[in-house]
């Protein structure tokens, strides 16, 4: 009962947002729903990975500095080698993975506190490196960025280019869509996994872990590579809808938001991420009517919410369920 209830879950989760939410659009006329929504799914792919380094037991407040090092990736391989898009984007995750395994290679043997503190300038540090290099160019950044391209091998399109489809901006909220499904599912056979179960172990007895032979300081490198692919691969997406990039394109504001959708969402739900970063994104703008009022009572409201469901707003249904019983 409980598998079909799951499975009836997803059926109706992929119904909205593939049919549900195209047809609601298009029936109201306002298409700007459809950036709106690619940005919450694109921000719920960089959330999922700073989530999987809390389910480490880690603090992550850099994970802009992998979106903003993603987007770049992408873009320098657009513009001067003349990549296709569709190539560059696992190529960009994959830099930010690499990356951040010679980071973590030192800090993540040690206590938590240290890599909080390094992750929370890395994103400065990302913007900084943006301004001085030549390659990037520096405060101008990149723009003008070519829409993706047609990806075809033997004369067989496999991807078909972005702009050969009558509306651009529902090409990219569905492939958005598509890539946020694909790395959902992804993070929950891995924390339903023995690699997820041993990365669980770490929140609970680290000393413990250890010595039953758990390799701490494996699982973390593997699991913070993970998280920076995943931000990597959301700021390259981002840049190919904005055709442009800057040093200032992801800041440590939103470093510190991405953390803020997983603890919105549920620090325990694989799923939290999405709940989260969508709450936050339009809660933001319903407020912006508020004026100069609307960051106190965003950060009122956010307040109060983390003091009444210190276990996100997943935790709600978890207390219907024990209510019920």
């Amino acid at each position: 009962m409980g598998t079909g209830l799951r499975i009836a879950g997803v059926l109706l989760f992929l119904a909205i947002v593939f049919l549900g939410v195209p047809w609601a659009i298009q029936a109201s006329g306002r298409w700007d729903f459809y950036y709106t929504l690619t940005s919450v799914a694109l921000l719920a792919i960089a959330s999922a990975g700073v989530w999987l380094t809390f389910y480490i037991g880690r603090i992550n407040i850099g994970q802009g500095a992998y979106a903003l090092t993603g987007g770049y990736v992408s873009a320098i391989l657009v513009m001067q080698a003349g990549w296709n898009f569709w190539l560059t984007l696992p190529v960009a995750g994959i830099f930010c993975a690499l990356v951040s395994v010679l980071i973590g290679l030192p800090i993540l043997r040690l206590r938590g506190v240290y890599f909080a503190m390094v992750t929370l300038v890395l994103t400065e540090v990302a913007r900084l490196t943006a301004l001085a290099l030549p390659i990037t160019n520096g405060a101008k950044g990149i723009t003008s960025i070519p829409l993706p391209g047609e990806v075809s091998i033997l004369g067989l399109t496999l991807i078909p280019a972005i702009d050969t489809f009558g509306d651009v901006k529902l090409a990219f909220y569905l492939v958005a869509a598509a890539l946020m499904v694909i790395v959902f599912a992804g993070m929950y056979r891995l924390v339903n996994s023995r690699i997820g179960h041993l990365c669980r172990s770490l929140q609970q007895n680290e000393e413990l872990a250890s010595s039953i032979g758990v390799n701490i300081t494996y699982l973390r490198i593997v699991a913070y590579a993970i998280s920076s692919f995943l931000g990597g691969i959301a700021g390259a997406m981002f840049v190919a809808i904005s055709q442009s990039i800057y040093p200032s394109s992801f800041t440590v504001v939103d470093s510190v938001n991405f953390m803020l959708n997983c603890f919105l969402g549920g620090l325990a739900y694989v799923f939290g991420p999405i709940l989260g970063t969508l709450v936050l994104y339009f809660g933001w703008d319903l407020l912006f009517e508020t004026g100069r009022f609307q960051l106190l009572i965003y950060s009122s409201v956010l307040i109060l919410i983390i003091v009444l469901l210190p276990n996100g707003l997943l935790s709600v249904f978890e207390r219907k369920r024990a209510t019920a019983r």
